[in-house]
């Protein structure tokens, strides 16, 4: 059975026809042309196909399409918009990613936890970012971008 689901995709509405059994990562990318996240496991362990939904990192491997209907979804192109994010540019500069594949899912779901806690702690960090597996860096330079930003933003007051 077919429905049409509208939401709020990267800030702009947006209108899509879907099947009841259709998953949010097929529709992004196949039939709105939004290629950050990535198809990992198809089980919602890896974290690669990571949005947000209403601000929660969500797997969209694992969520239906219809489930969106109503709600804000951002992937990593609405983030950068207007550039790279403080998230995405102390990445870079701490050599967080290798081949990139998991990238986008890490940023989204560190973006989740900036936005609730904008300074927090090691261990909020981990715990955070333990839904997403990367099998280049070894965690170490992510965590420390992280920290990065979590210093910045106590340095700024938030």
């Amino acid at each position: 059975m077919n429905h049409t689901v509208k939401f709020n995709l990267n800030g702009s509405p947006v209108e899509v026809q879907v099947k009841s059994n259709e998953k949010l990562l097929d529709v992004l990318r196949d039939k709105l042309g939004v290629t950050s996240p990535k198809f990992g496991c198809g089980v919602g362990e890896c974290g690669a196909c990571t949005v947000l939904i209403d601000g929660l990192s969500v797997r969209s491997c694992i969520t239906f399409a219809v489930e969106v209907e109503g709600k804000n979804v951002v992937s990593l192109e609405g983030l950068q918009a207007d550039g790279p994010t403080k998230i995405q540019k102390a990445f870079i500069k701490n050599n967080a990613f290798q081949c990139g594949f998991c990238a986008p899912g890490f940023v989204m779901s560190a973006t989740e936890l900036i936005e609730k806690n904008p300074s927090p702690t090691e261990e909020e960090i981990r715990h955070a970012l333990a839904g997403n597996l990367c099998r280049c860096t070894g965690y170490k330079n992510i965590v420390d971008a992280m920290n990065e930003v979590s210093q910045e933003n106590k340095e700024e007051g938030r």
